[in-house]
Order: structure tokens, then C-alpha cells, then sequence
């Protein structure tokens, strides 16, 4: 298992908060009375916490040219017609999939193709399956075109709780199927845009696995 190179800078700030909040509880008490135990044992559990937040699995994906695969981990929480309105400004089938703090946060691209378009967009931080949220909160847009030319949005949304996209999509760069997008900090959502007529492999509340299950065919 690794960890993700987003997470070294955090890690090493929790790391080095938790060794000075034990240092400061072991001046009143003895690291080896209960309290000094439950500190070091509380510490032990944040620390872990973060580090499992963190973790990037490898992961093998054997899926076929017209498949669309999942680009997060986590639970379906929208499968509706709608209004795109940022790109494509007109109907599409959103397909959104909410990260809990307890799922791997990295995110890949769900198809090959050329980026066409990224744009990072500042703005609130409702809870991540807040209906607005998608239009309102913190988010990063990417659009990929596949070889045949059929074009999909891919969207990047904070949480109430997440802090910080990363989003290493770049303009006429060449997007390889399960590489890295980015990366969302600390509880999130994922919502991508198919064009109407895509057949959608999921159900709501199905829980998904980023890379790997498959989230609609052309």
C-alpha cells in the first residue's frame, strides 16, 4: 500500500503536532500513567486515521475501449438527466459519486482522450450531496473527448469539510484511462456528465471502486 505524494505534507504536520501535544501532556503527567498511555494511544489513532486517508492502493483495470469506468471511490448518490450549464449547455446524464473520509480520495480519468478544457472554480463548501453543491461549491471542471470524439465532463467538488482540489488535467494534454485526474482532501464528490443515450451500469447507492468498476459503456 502506498501513500499518496498529496498526503507527505500533511502527514508530516500531523505528525509533528501530535509528537508536541504529547510532549506538552507528558510535563504535567508521566508518559507511562494512564493519561500519558491514552495520549499516546489517541495520538496513535489520528495518526492513523490520516494515514489510511492518504493510502493509494494499486490497482489492475481490464476494461474495454467503450467503457466509462468509475473515477473515485465511494457511494452513487445522483443518477438524473439534467442542464449542464458550465460547458455543454445542454442535457446530459450526471452520474455523481460522494467520498467519505474513509475512501481513497485520488481520482482518475474514467475514459483515454484529449482534455479540452479545465477550469478551477472558487466557492462555498456545503456538504458534498447538497443538490447546489455542484454548481455552488469549491469545484474543478475537465473535459475529455474520446478518439471518436464523443466528449464527457468530469467535476471536482469540495465538501464541507474539504479544503483542497488537485486537478492535474492540463489543455491539449493527452489523458491516459486510469491515470490520475487529481485529488480532493477530506470528503468530497465526483460528478461526471455522459451524453444522453449512454447506457449507465449503476444503481443509486451502489458502492463504487475507483479504476475499477465500471460506470456506463458508449
Amino acid at each position: 500500500m502506498k501513500i499518496h505524494r498529496e498526503g507527505y505534507p500533511t502527514l508530516i504536520l500531523v505528525l509533528i503536532v501530535l509528537i508536541l501535544l504529547n510532549l506538552a501532556v507528558f510535563y504535567f503527567v508521566p508518559c507511562f500513567s494512564f493519561f500519558g498511555i491514552l495520549s499516546i494511544v489517541a495520538s496513535g489513532i489520528v495518526f492513523l486515521f490520516f494515514l489510511q486517508f492518504f493510502r493509494l492502493p494499486q490497482r489492475v483495470s481490464n476494461t474495454s475501449q467503450n467503457q466509462i469506468i468509475c473515477p473515485a471511490d465511494g457511494e452513487v448518490v445522483v443518477i438524473e438527466e439534467t442542464l449542464e450549464e458550465e460547458y455543454f449547455k445542454d442535457k446530459r446524464i450526471q452520474v455523481s459519486i460522494f467520498m467519505s473520509p474513509f475512501n481513497v480520495h485520488a481520482n482518475w480519468y474514467p475514459i483515454a482522450g484529449k482534455v479540452k478544457y479545465v477550469k478551477y472554480h472558487p466557492g462555498k463548501f456545503l456538504v458534498a450531496w447538497h443538490p447546489k453543491s455542484s454548481t455552488l461549491n469549491e469545484r474543478s471542471t475537465v473535459v475529455l473527448e474520446s478518439a471518436q470524439g464523443t466528449q464527457i465532463l468530469v467535476r471536482q467538488i469540495a465538501g464541507a469539510v474539504a479544503r483542497r482540489i488537485v486537478t492535474y488535467s492540463k489543455v491539449d494534454s493527452m489523458a491516459e484511462k486510469n491515470n490520475e485526474l487529481g485529488y480532493i482532501k477530506f470528503g468530497s464528490r465526483v460528478d461526471v456528465f455522459l451524453p444522453l443515450g449512454t447506457k449507465i451500469k449503476l444503481n443509486l447507492k451502489d458502492k463504487v471502486v475507483g479504476k475499477q468498476t465500471v460506470l456506463a459503456e458508449f
